[in-house]
């Protein structure tokens, strides 16, 4: 019989299959948990039935709660309701589970009394990645089901562990091969058989015991994820709930967990990570572009430059399967490229991330050239030469009459024209920019630069093959820049004078480490290298950056930059001789120096970057502002606990932030110019959230 629309009771003999239906996923959304609800009353008031088990059709069990609930008045019953029916059950409950069983997921099958699973699936609490913690007991049940050591990594990580690691663990009581109804079926029917007792989980306590037993095991856990979970609310919360599962009875356990779900939920660190998880989605939705736009097929890939922006790039095909022709313009800078490629492999090897195997299979499909022709046969080139304009497009006339007429041609350019470049080939059409960030092979951004004649086909192929490659893209137009070098330039612009005007670089780089960046604006310039860009022959001693360059202190690699480095060490460690040069400067360029407080840093390096996302959307750069959002963080390390630079301005409200922008364009110049569409939202009472 059918209890609703998605979950439907299908009984035989002394069996009863609780059927959810529920596409894509099979989230709990009301009407699902409605029908468990009911539909595990039903069986518990039947004297025939022995056995309940919970199944799901489609590609995955319960993936989790509907999130588009989130926000919503609450519709009962809630999941929590719903579970505590289960575990109250007096007949045995089995979760027969497949595919990804995630969140309010995992949490159903916990309640249940025994779970079997495919061999395929993947079971884990990824709340915390959405800036909350499980809220319907997940954080009471795992550590009796698991321990509270496999809970707390599982919990405060959200991680995934596949179905061999969870019947290791005690997560799931058996491993079916192929078909999962019938051997939910036949386990059911070994329950019967042999009369086992169900197991309610919120009735056990021996995995708990270690934990009472060893007060500091919850300090050093926390010791152990701070440099990881710097910033974020969440995973303190977790911990604090595994700690009410161990040291509280299950029902204040439950109580205590809900409560932290409520902060947590109405708070704004979750309202930033839930935003930004739909943010990410919507990358993919680009004006002009249907699901049904042909995409060109991509078999062979070649790559022009086998510097770091090269090999990094040639790694990601290779990584896909895809082969790579790799062409540099001497022997010399060829193995040298093909030599880090390798050491790259080989470092990935020796943590155990890929066997010696895969990195000669991956070396395999790379075939270094020192001859442009012989790109003749790939699919797509992507151009990773250094920024020169004259290069790029001589680069580009050549690769015209080299490659066939359906060949992508890319520019991996960070701030040139593609349209300029584009139109040194007689079919801008195929021409387009992907701009990889650095390293390449491990950053997940790519920004898709959309140039004036690039097809819809190619941008179609482009936005695939980045999938494919394992990165996140994100579609803009052309400028100086694009969106995100274009946004980071007013932080650089910034800090550079606040140095000037009298903060040092050790407090700069604090203010903004301390709002989420993994490290500041100083010790980001040591590490990229302060001479990227700069030549002896040309260098004026313009700026601090020349006269640091000139002094030989290069940044990291040079062991002295804005900071000194300890050999074989990453750790910046304070100058006062740059302290005294940067004062010296100053004073040579009647800039007067004075004391700064952290909130004008923070002001000063974040309200630019979010008057330039405005102007980026006014000239149509980005599609709307959650793409700004995306890049920001995934390219330049913005906390994602604050959404993004445009989210953070919605969030501090935009009439605040132009109110700020206004004070220091009277202060500072026409830098500060506020963005007419910032002011034109705040007179309409809008966000950023609102520009469509």
């Amino acid at each position: 019989m059918t209890t609703n629309t998605v979950v439907r009771l299908e009984k035989e003999n002394n069996l009863v299959l609780i059927r959810i239906n529920n596409p894509p996923v099979n989230a709990l959304g009301h009407a699902v948990r409605q029908g468990i609800y009911d539909g595990i009353a039903d069986a518990a008031d039947d004297d025939q039935v022995k056995v309940i088990i919970i199944i799901c059709e489609g590609r995955t069990f319960c993936a989790g709660a509907d999130i588009k609930e989130f926000g919503k008045p609450p519709q009962s019953p809630g999941l929590g309701e719903v579970l505590e029916r289960i575990d109250a059950c007096p007949k045995p409950v089995i979760a027969a589970i497949h595919g990804t069983t995630l969140g309010g997921g995992l949490e159903t099958a916990l309640a249940c009394h025994f779970r079997v699973a495919l061999a395929s699936t993947k079971m884990g609490l990824p709340e915390v990645k959405l800036g909350l913690i499980p809220g319907a007991g997940g954080t009471q049940r795992l550590p009796r089901v698991v321990g509270v050591k496999t809970a707390l990594e599982m919990i405060t990580s959200g991680k995934q562990v596949n179905a061999t690691d969870a019947l290791e663990a005690g997560l799931v009581d058996k491993i079916v091969n192929e078909d999962l109804e019938a051997g939910a079926r036949a386990f059911a029917q070994a329950i019967i058989s042999e009369d086992r007792p169900l197991i309610q989980v919120s009735r056990l306590d021996d995995k708990l015991l270690p934990a009472r037993d060893n007060p500091g095991l919850f300090e050093a856990f926390r010791q152990s994820i701070a440099a990881r979970t710097r910033g974020f609310e969440a995973p303190e919360a977790c911990v604090k709930a595994v700690e009410a599962a161990v040291n509280m009875p299950f029902e204040q356990g439950l109580a205590f967990e809900q409560g932290l779900f409520r902060e947590l939920v109405t708070g704004t660190q979750s309202a930033a990570q839930r935003y930004y998880f739909f943010a990410e989605r919507q990358t993919a939705k680009i004006p002009g572009i249907s699901k049904d736009t042909g995409t060109l097929d991509i078999r062979k890939a070649a790559v022009i430059g086998a510097g770091t922006m090269g090999g990094g790039i040639t790694m990601n095909f290779v990584n896909a399967g895809i082969p790579v022709t790799l062409v540099e313009t001497t022997q010399e800078f060829l193995d040298r490229g093909l030599n880090v490629i390798r050491k790259n492999y080989d470092i990935s090897a020796a943590r155990g991330k890929m066997k010696t195997a895969d990195v000669e299979q991956c070396m395999a499909l790379i075939t270094g050239t020192l001859s442009m022709e012989d790109v003749a046969r790939a699919d797509i080139v992507i151009e990773a030469v250094y920024e020169n304009m004259d290069l790029k497009k001589e680069i580009f006339s050549r690769l015209d009459h080299i490659c066939g007429p359906e060949t992508i041609m890319a520019t991996n350019t960070s701030y040139l024209d593609v349209n300029a470049i584009a139109a040194k080939t007689s079919r801008p059409e195929h021409v387009l920019g992907l701009h990889f960030f650095s390293p390449a092979n491990v950053m997940r951004l790519l920004e898709i630069v959309r140039a004036e004649k690039t097809s819809q086909k190619v941008l179609a192929t482009s936005l695939a093959l980045a999938k494919k490659i394992n990165k996140l893209p994100v579609v803009v137009g052309v400028c100086y820049g694009f969106a995100g070098n274009r946004m980071f330039a007013q932080r650089k612009r910034e800090a550079d004078a606040l140095v000037l005007e009298g903060a040092l670089p050790t407090q700069v780089d604090k203010v903004m480490v301390d709002f989420g960046f993994p490290m500041g604006p100083f010790a980001l310039y040591d590490l990229i290298g302060l001479d990227l860009g700069w030549r002896r022959e040309a260098s004026t001693g313009s700026t601090i950056k020349e006269r640091l360059c000139e002094m030989g202190r290069l940044g990291q690699k040079s062991g002295s930059g804005y900071y000194t480095y300890k050999p074989g060490s990453r750790t910046p460690i304070a100058d006062p001789e740059i302290e005294q040069l940067i004062k010296d400067f100053a004073q040579e360029k009647h800039i007067h120096q004075r004391e700064i407080s952290d909130q004008e840093i923070i002001e000063r390096c974040i309200y630019p970057i979010i008057n330039e996302g405005a102007k980026i959307l006014e000239e149509g750069i980005a599609a709307r502002a959650s793409d700004l959002d995306v890049i920001w963080v995934n390219g330049y390390g913005w906390p994602v606990y604050r959404g993004g630079p445009m989210f953070y301005a919605d969030t501090i409200g935009l009439d605040n932030t132009l109110e700020t922008i206004k004070g220091y364009q009277a202060r500072l110049g026409n830098d500060w110019q506020p963005a007419a569409l910032l002011e034109k939202l705040v007179a309409r009472g809008q966000r950023f959230q609102d520009v469509e």
